[in-house]
């Protein structure tokens, strides 16, 4: 593993939403003993409350969530610092998640408060072009407050080159989109998927297989398991986030690099839900408390569970037993002004 490789980056709000970070703040990760050494702040920009690794080239990509929402890229440097080397505007406000095509051709933004979605075109550098496309959703949910309009809060690409599926909160809906790389437009793909009404669907885990995602409800507490197929994706089963009593509104969810368990993060109750995905229906084996109330992110790496607690303003370290599944505490928790991303 290089020096460059085991940097981890955070992200978080900054001032200008609310937070207390000041940019992207980066640790230096041993991947033997998980362990994390803050390096400092190593880039000032504003709420970067998401990032995205490009597959090849060395740049590091954020959005920066604000009313006029924004996409900024850097070159990283081994040591892990970060030379800012484009700004783009997507089209949106309120950008929450990007992700970069497998072929690191494209990237795409959602921006939540546009109930949109924004392609831009990479250089072989890993430079974001102008943009070449912006998709808006239309409609809404039930919720009145939270779904009086399309928010979109997810984009999410297939690693085998299939559609792209765009997760929106505010219409109960996933989108499937395939992309013209000639002009880097999207070409909507029917059907759309709805949701239960006023599940928010907010992320989605896709499963090694290809074959299988899972989808987390923001504001009904539920996980729910899709076949994907040709012609869209099919509901399997749909079971609660957590086995806790409270208000439960799940954040991000991941399927482990073996396809064996699927992880949950639970706002609210402050867990990581594990489920065990050999049966028919996937079966809770364990909730960890994660030692804060709002685990807003986390990333699994080297048989390591890094998960980003934005009110306990700190990461949690954890082992993942690979027979068990199950994470276990490691050291002390790593201060991080409001941390909303960490990306190893």
């Amino acid at each position: 593993m290089s020096a460059r490789d085991s940097v981890v980056h955070i992200g978080g709000y900054t001032a200008e939403a609310g937070g207390r970070a000041e940019g992207i703040v980066a640790a230096r990760r041993d991947p033997g003993s998980g362990e994390l050494t803050p390096l400092g702040t190593v880039a000032v920009t504003p709420s970067p409350s998401f990032l995205a690794r490009h597959p090849a080239s060395p740049v590091l990509y954020a959005v920066n969530e604000l009313s006029e929402g924004q996409l900024s890229a850097f070159r990283v440097a081994p040591d892990g610092g970060l030379d800012l080397i484009g700004v783009r505007p997507t089209g949106g406000a309120e950008p929450c998640h990007l992700a970069v095509a497998p072929d690191g051709r494209h990237l795409f933004v959602a921006n939540y408060g546009g109930g949109s979605v924004a392609v831009f075109p990479l250089g072989a550098d890993g430079v974001p072009g102008e943009r070449s496309d912006l998709v808006r959703h239309e409609g809404h949910g039930a919720d009145p407050h939270r779904q009086d309009r399309a928010h979109c809060h997810m984009v999410s690409p297939d690693p085998d080159g299939g559609p792209l599926l765009t997760v929106d909160l505010g219409t109960d809906s996933v989108y499937r989109y395939d992309l013209d790389s000639a002009s880097g437009r999207l070409v909507p793909r029917a059907p759309r998927l709805r949701t239960p009404a006023g599940a928010g669907p907010r992320h989605l885990a896709r499963h090694p297989d290809g074959r299988r995602c899972w989808l987390v409800g923001e504001l009904d507490g539920t996980v729910t398991g899709y076949d994907l197929t040709a012609d869209g994706l099919h509901q399997r089963i749909r079971v609660d986030a957590s086995g806790r009593v409270g208000h439960v509104q799940p954040s991000e969810v991941a399927v482990g690099p073996d396809g064996r368990f699927l992880y949950v993060a639970n706002r609210g109750v402050g867990t990581v839900a594990v489920f065990a995905l050999g049966g028919a229906a996937p079966e809770l084996v364990a909730e960890v408390d994660t030692g804060g109330e709002w685990p807003r992110h986390f990333a699994l790496a080297d048989g390591y569970l890094y998960v980003a607690d934005e009110r306990a303003d700190m990461i949690r370290i954890f082992w993942v037993d690979a027979d068990t599944g199950v994470p276990e505490p490691v050291g002390e928790p790593v201060p991080v002004a409001s941390p909303t991303c960490v990306r190893p």
